[in-house]
């Protein structure tokens, strides 16, 4: 990845003449690519479509050259005024334009008439946008990269005038829900030419690192971009102090989470972009974070590109039908075959599916390439393309593994934009945890959590449970809070169409975060296999004795459910404890009476289980669901096939791909420590202000 230093000096040597005549060469192949499919798809939609007729051949050869220029044009003009019309100004434009410049090039061309009202122009636009991504998808060879060999060309066009960084940068591309195994023996396979290429090539190597409890996103992110994973003891959990759930992927919730963990010097702190993330690391650059809930800016010439190219948003909305009967498919596919275990595939996780797995990819692809251009120091972005599909479909399950494969394309890509650019950066591939598989505790038992509490508690009330069924409604809700906070005409309109007046969005499951009355008594919140049981009308952490004198059977009644692993509460004598059926492990002096209720679940359980009983807002009872002895299967307290959260599984087996230069010591336990590593190496490369003596790791020479 990194270039030699002539290749990145200030000074830049004129390109032989037989390089620029290659130039010329690729720019003229992608010129006839482009009219070819532009002919085709021509020629496709006249035979289809009445509304639309020539007087014969040549209009339509004239027509495909028009349609090239006008395209071309109200791309310029819409880069041109995207500072007055702001972003979602050019997200709408840059789907109307799409519509006007059919209906120019059919109007200019005297050879081509329309038939109809206004309707006919935009039947015939979307007619030929489905035709055009059903043409480059062939094109392809099946694959859903066109949109990537646009951006490519685009950056050969502006390699040339681009100026050199004087420092090596760091680009982090994060694949949400990766676990070491299953990307060990994907390599294994042949099935990731690119990932696996580099890795079989020894230009990079794999290492695991142990992700700890809790094993979600927010944790590892908060742990990997500013080193506060001690801050967020699940994925949702409940406070005490407020009487308010607290979901992590929730913009106002994301943004108070920051203010309390932020140092001000996280990962993207000296000139680093955070995109499609959680937390922003403290860039000052956030592009579809969470924490910030804003879009790009109206200058982000890879959010122009995307929303006016016709291969890009146009294109992305057709595909994102073809996802969705794709996935209505996959899942008859499963019923038919009885596979199991399996969920509910459907509502409204099938739309999150082709948002996550056409528009976003193809979106990051561009914020991205943006960014390389520019020559910014470090970028991070987070691709929930698997993680979304393996929640419901399963980890190693066919239509999980293929997205898999569109992400090691997109690598690949990204890898030859960096070489066609004069400067240099290094490529980090880490994910932020696994998955692990499971029928479901409702499945396995026939009632939630939340029930069996209720059978073991004395109290007037049921427990509130919060739970949820999809962690990719975050990055939706954002962009509509986003939206609905601008004071203009579009905030207005999708105010009222949301029926919303706090400017918050929250679509997606009611069901992660209910209404708490504050007379509730006990509230069960889940994340995964993992579940926080709260004493609510008890102040401050409620220790094992005192709940064993108010719920005598809650405890008991917890440790022994076979579909219970073990229980960690407070004692007043001894610490945390973990609870078995059969045994009980003082997690502080590590002394064990009977079986050890740890001992399924890996040498680093009791650490882990350490560690997290003594975060902030941690639940009076933490309950980790079983682990099947010969499968390694989880119960999620959530109806997720796939799952993480808790402990048990590939869960916690995270992925670190770093170039193999860079010399690691012992693997990284804890996300907080991959984030001293990821420091470390950027202090190598000379992009901190602040360098520290000694560094994490050392580099060969």
């Amino acid at each position: 990845m990194a270039k030699p230093p002539e290749q990145v000096s200030k000074t830049r040597r004129r390109r032989p003449v037989w390089l620029d005549l290659r130039r010329t060469g690729r720019g003229l192949g992608a010129m006839l690519y482009g009219g070819l499919a532009s002919l085709i798809t021509l020629t496709i939609t006249f035979w289809l479509l009445p509304q639309i007729s020539s007087d014969g051949r040549l209009p339509i050869f004239r027509l495909v050259v028009l349609l090239a220029v006008f395209s071309v044009l109200m791309r310029w003009i819409l880069a041109g005024i995207a500072v007055l019309i702001g972003s979602i100004g050019v997200l709408v434009g840059g789907l109307l334009s799409q519509f006007a410049v059919v209906y120019l090039g059919i109007t200019v061309d005297p050879g081509v008439d329309l038939h109809g009202g206004v309707e006919a122009p935009v039947l015939v636009s979307i007619v030929m946008s489905s035709i055009s991504a059903f043409v480059g998808w062939v094109a392809y060879a099946g694959s859903d990269d066109a949109y990537v060999a646009e951006v490519m060309r685009v950056v050969h066009r502006r390699a040339r005038r681009i100026q050199p960084a004087p420092k090596t940068g760091m680009l982090i591309v994060q694949i949400d829900g990766l676990s070491a195994p299953l990307l060990n023996w994907m390599v294994l396979a042949g099935n990731l030419p690119n990932l696996g290429g580099w890795i079989r090539d020894g230009d990079h190597s794999l290492q695991t690192w142990h992700t700890g409890v809790p094993a979600t996103t927010p944790a590892s992110q908060a742990g990997i971009l500013h080193g506060g994973s001690l801050h967020i003891p699940a994925f949702r959990w409940y406070e005490k102090e407020t009487g308010r759930v607290m979901v992590t992927n929730r913009a106002r919730d994301a943004a108070e989470i920051e203010k309390r963990m932020s140092t001000g010097r996280g990962l993207l702190a000296d000139g680093g972009v955070s995109i499609s993330n959680n937390w922003s690391g403290d860039a000052e650059k956030c592009e579809l974070v969470f924490s910030r809930a804003a879009l790009p800016t109206s200058r982000s010439r890879g959010y122009i590109r995307f929303f006016s190219s016709p291969q890009g948003a146009a294109r992305g909305l057709i595909l994102c039908v073809a996802e969705v009967i794709k996935e209505l498919h996959q899942a008859r596919r499963q019923r038919v075959r009885h596979l199991v275990p399996r969920v509910k595939r459907g509502g409204g996780y099938i739309f999150v599916r082709a948002i996550t797995n056409v528009l976003l990819r193809d979106l990051n692809v561009s914020l991205i390439t943006d960014e390389l251009v520019k020559g910014t120091p470090v970028i991070y972005c987070d691709f929930v393309d698997y993680d979304e599909v393996a929640h419901h479909a399963g980890p190693t399950r066919a239509e999980s593994l293929q997205t898999l494969e569109g992400l090691d394309r997109v690598l690949g890509a990204l890898r030859r934009i960096i070489e066609i650019l004069p400067h240099s950066y290094e490529i980090v591939v880490l994910s932020d945890h696994g998955q692990s598989q499971g029928s479901t505790f409702l499945q396995r038992y026939g009632r939630t959590l939340a029930e069996v509490v209720d059978d073991l508690v004395d109290t007037t009330k049921e427990p509130v449970q919060a739970v949820g069924k999809s962690e990719g409604w975050g990055q939706v809700n954002a962009f509509l809070t986003e939206l609905t906070m601008r004071r203009s005409v579009a905030g207005s309109v999708t105010r009222k169409a949301l029926h919303v007046k706090t400017g918050e969005v929250e679509l997606g499951p009611k069901d992660c975060e209910p209404p708490i009355a504050p007379d509730e008594q006990m509230v069960v919140t889940a994340s995964g296999n993992l579940a926080l049981i709260y004493l609510a009308t008890t102040p401050g952490r409620v220790p094992l004795e005192e709940i064993e004198l108010l719920h005598p059977k809650l405890i008991p009644g917890l440790a022994t459910h076979p579909g219970i692993g073990f229980v960690v509460v407070d004692s007043l004598a001894e610490g945390p404890v973990a609870i078995g059926a059969a045994g009980v492990h003082v997690l502080r002096s590590g002394r064990v009476e009977g079986a050890d209720p740890l001992t399924p679940y890996g040498e680093l359980a009791a650490a882990s289980m350490l560690r997290q009983a003594g975060m902030p807002h941690n639940g009076d009872l933490v309950v980790v669901s079983r682990l099947d002895e010969y499968t390694h299967e989880v119960a999620a307290f959530e109806e997720l096939v796939g799952c993480h959260g808790g402990i048990g599984g590939w869960q916690t087996e995270a992925v670190l791909v770093h170039p193999s230069r860079w010399v690691l010591g012992e693997p990284p336990v804890g996300s907080d420590a991959v984030h001293e590593v990821l420091i470390g190496w950027l202090e190598n490369l000379g992009q901190r202000k602040d360098q520290r003596e000694p560094v994490e790791s050392k580099v060969e020479a």
